[in-house]
């Protein structure tokens, strides 16, 4: 069986295509560098991340991106023996403008170089690129309206405006004519994501309504034009989880459809699986895949027969079995910096000069991060996490960081975004010399203020390594810290400070579920704003699901 989610941890916005007999998924990453994750699969159940393809300053820039700005769901798609990538760089998310503009990169193999990026237009976000059978190119993407003055299914002017398309001239790298306004969506409201796809003779447009909460849905249309004009589904909507309890897969919606050698089809979508008796999801919106059938009426719906996406799903015919699903995956991950390249679970935040932030060569076997600025800046973070995949598990990492004033800061961190997070620092008391202490912030501007944990913070020796480490238990989070090279059995794993909320660091905390769209991180900051960038160095980084103490 395929167990759902597929791609569990933050991972929204799946974007689906196959080639032969292998399938590719691509997702949304917002201000996290490199840009889109790209996973494969030969049997829809067993995937594995093998690109982030926007790795370098030409085709993405975010420094100074907001946070929950940036990549906004990527289009994947394969024609013309090539795949085609086509994405938004979102600039700005509060006030009434979005300053999204939209790209297109090209590679012949996903997990090689892929091509400087095409700039196509700034009307809107979520842009997608449809291959007609004739050969000619279809560009869609939602129209912002920034003179709207509130969001909902009819305000005066709502600011999702519709989908809009133009023809995509791929020898020139230009849309052609004016846009259009082809689909407005349905009741639900806040029209966005489009997908096209022709079937039968009609073209369907796929899109994902009701916001990125818990009203999400995946709504269908058809017509005969690629223009339009577009029929509802009879149902609206094909998958959703609107009417369901909490406990299952929520906030359903946003996804593509994919059909195999043999002729079976899946949909993926996004979703969310909260902490129970809560509506808060640390780990984000997570990818889901459910299996469809085609009926006589030429219109989809899924195999089971409900709108609500089942968590176990038979894999495709002809396929090989599934054996590892990554939702069920609890193997610890154990990182050794022993290589010239970043492991791939592992990203930073906006920046296309790594160099700045971190080396893993100036001290072989070490992750060195230079300490830049501070953890709320939306330029350079010296920032490296990777996803929290587990409602319970524990991290845990060494460092070796000397500092010499207050405003010097090295440790582990369990990461939203800036407003958002659980810090266990290493650093320097004018009294005390080096110290380990906690810095959190529980929300989203303007209220969101730092506290501090203990009332006074611990000193320490003076050099040596101090080991940190983070236990999640659902809702609850608590540190701890030693030192890393003193062989007493009483060097035991020392409590600090209280416990902390974990759910903290959700989409719905803060602000809420419409201002946050990624999901917790855990990782290793450094950061020096006195201007001198002071190094930490990390010997290994743990990360071990399900585990509670």
């Amino acid at each position: 069986m395929i167990v759902n989610p597929i791609l569990p941890g933050f991972n929204p916005d799946p974007s689906i295509c196959r080639v032969g007999d292998d399938y590719f998924i691509a997702t949304s990453t917002f201000e996290w560098y490199p840009g889109v994750q790209i996973y494969h699969s030969k049997n829809l159940g067993d995937w594995k991340l093998v690109a982030r393809p926007l790795n370098r300053a030409q085709q993405l820039d975010m420094r100074g991106n907001p946070d929950s700005c940036g990549i906004w769901a990527p289009c994947l798609s394969f024609a013309d023996d090539m795949f085609w990538l086509v994405y938004t760089d979102v600039k700005r998310y509060d006030g009434n403008f979005k300053d999204a503009h939209n790209y297109i990169v090209t590679a012949s193999d996903v997990t090689q170089d892929w091509s400087d990026a095409v700039y196509i237009n700034s009307s809107g976000f979520d842009p997608s690129l449809f291959h007609d059978d004739d050969g000619r190119k279809w560009f869609y993407n939602l129209r912002w309206n920034h003179r709207a003055s509130s969001l909902g299914k009819s305000p005066r002017h709502s600011p999702f405006g519709g989908i809009v398309m133009q023809e995509y001239d791929a020898k020139s790298q230009q849309l052609l004519g004016e846009p259009e306004v082809v689909f407005a969506g349905s009741e639900r409201g806040l029209a966005e994501a489009p997908h096209v796809f022709k079937r039968n003779g009609y073209y369907y447009i796929v899109v994902a309504e009701g916001g990125t909460g818990y009203e999400h849905a995946v709504t269908y249309a058809r017509g005969r034009s690629v223009r339009g004009p577009f029929e509802l589904h009879p149902d609206t909507h094909i998958i959703t989880s609107t009417q369901t309890d909490y406990g299952q897969l929520q906030r359903c919606g946003h996804g593509q459809l994919v059909e195999t050698p043999n002729g079976e089809f899946y949909h993926t979508y996004l979703c969310s699986r909260p902490l129970a008796g809560t509506r808060r999801s640390p780990l984000g919106r997570e990818t889901g895949i459910q299996k469809c059938v085609w009926g006589e009426d030429n219109w989809l719906r899924t195999a089971h027969g409900t709108q609500q996406p089942l968590l176990e799903v038979d894999q495709p015919n002809h396929t090989p079995d599934v054996m590892s699903p990554l939702a069920n995956d609890m193997s610890p991950v154990v990182t050794q910096f022993d290589s010239e390249d970043l492991p791939i679970d592992f990203q930073w935040l906006r920046t296309p000069y790594p160099e700045r932030l971190f080396s893993l060569t100036a001290r072989p076997g070490w992750l060195r991060l230079f300490g830049r600025e501070s953890v709320g800046s939306w330029y350079e973070q010296a920032l490296i996490a990777r996803r929290q995949q587990h409602h319970s598990y524990v991290a845990c990492t060494t460092v070796e960081f000397e500092p010499t004033a207050f405003n010097q800061s090295a440790g582990l961190i369990a990461y939203y975004n800036r407003h958002k997070f659980h810090y266990l620092q290493v650093s320097f008391d004018e009294e005390l010399g080096r110290v380990v202490s906690i810095l959190s912030c529980n929300g989203d501007y303007p209220e969101a203020q730092l506290s501090f944990a203990p009332d006074s913070p611990i000193a320490v020796e003076d050099s040596g390594a101090i080991s940190l480490r983070v236990s999640v238990i659902e809702r609850e989070l608590r540190f701890f810290w030693r030192y890393a090279n003193a062989a007493s059995s009483a060097n035991q794993w020392q409590p600090i400070g209280p416990v902390l909320d974990a759910t903290v660091l959700s989409d719905e905390a803060g602000r809420g579920e419409h201002a946050s769209f990624t999901g917790a991180f855990v990782g290793m900051l450094a950061f020096d704003i006195s201007g001198k960038a002071t190094h930490a160095d990390f010997s290994h980084f743990d990360y071990l699901p399900g585990v509670s103490t």
